[in-house]
């Protein structure tokens, strides 16, 4: 049976199209049959395929995972983009990296993703799903969008607001972190709640059970229609009265790891987090104790003219 690896770049950068023709000369070089796509290549368009190598940024890796999900195969993604977190090598490492992951030298990591499924009021849904987060925002920037969020059909709040994130913990460190959302490593399972400039008391980042199903209602009375975007490309018109539901999908997005480093060491590396510290002197030794002063008594001498001695702000 004929090995194919799904090959997809982004046709934008350079690079990314320099990349992918080592990519296809490793493939051809260990017996597997490249199959390239564009990033909105239709699925229903494509061959079965075992593996796949993604190369571009966290957006072109995003929007090649419709391609992958369904297919359950591994991707391997390449990092030709700013940020890259969802890439897990760099450009220079391409052909090396290609050669292990034709051999099967590689882990594979499965990331949760989320269903949704968006019901207006006349019944008709439309659904979807994402790896990173759901999206709610308002239409009209000069307008508040009114929403209600349940969970498990219990009702938890409602608020004005610029919208609402349902994230996942893999994009727990994107959109939602910029909200104010936490981090969450991406072995936990489970949804977070993040609003957006929410005009209320209790506004505070929620993190759900993997179980458990997030419910938004845009009010019928809000003042703007809302757009549910998943995974910042796949757009949804939301209108006043409509209903979104968030649950927890059984198909998660599998990615290809040839490093064993673990979240936390990404997460520092990314974020280029202090992890040595910045409370040191020249010496690398921690701050010196500040120098004490005598206490202030009831018989401490007057200044010149009568007024009370200068004093030290602390």
């Amino acid at each position: 049976m004929t090995r194919r690896a799904l090959v997809v770049r982004h046709t934008g950068r350079a690079e990314a199209v320099a990349a992918s023709e080592v990519v296809l000369t490793e493939l051809a070089g260990a017996g597997i049959e490249p199959v390239l796509a564009a990033h909105d290549t239709d699925p229903a368009d494509l061959p079965s395929f075992d593996l796949a190598v993604v190369l571009g940024g966290d957006g072109t890796i995003l929007r090649a995972t419709e391609l992958t999900r369904r297919a359950g195969a591994p991707m391997l993604g390449v990092n030709l983009g700013r940020f890259g977190f969802l890439a897990e090598i760099e450009p220079d490492d391409v052909a090396g990296a290609v050669r292990r992951l034709a051999a099967g030298d590689y882990e594979v990591e499965e990331r949760f993703t989320v269903d949704l499924t968006l019901t207006s009021q006349d019944g008709h849904q439309t659904h979807g799903w994402a790896l990173n987060e759901a999206s709610l925002e308002k239409s009209e920037p000069s307008r508040m969008l009114d929403v209600g969020i349940e969970v498990d059909d219990h009702r938890l709040e409602r608020f004005g607001c610029d919208g609402v994130i349902v994230a996942t913990p893999t994009g727990s460190t994107a959109h939602a972190f910029s909200g104010g959302g936490p981090v969450v490593w991406p072995d936990v399972a489970g949804m977070i709640v993040v609003p957006l400039a929410a005009h209320a008391l209790f506004s505070r980042p929620l993190v759900v059970g993997p179980s458990s199903v997030v419910t938004i209602l845009v009010l019928e009375d809000s003042a703007t229609p809302g757009v549910l975007t998943c995974d910042g490309h796949r757009t949804i018109p939301v209108a006043a009265g409509d209903r979104i539901d968030v649950r927890g999908s059984d198909r998660p997005v599998r990615l290809a790891r040839l490093s064993p480093a673990p979240f936390t060491t990404r997460l520092a590396h990314k974020y280029e987090l202090s992890v040595e510290g910045w409370r040191r002197d020249n010496g690398g030794a921690a701050d010196a104790e500040p120098e004490k002063t005598a206490p202030k008594t009831e018989h401490a001498k007057t200044g010149p003219e009568g007024t009370a001695p200068e004093e030290t702000a602390l």
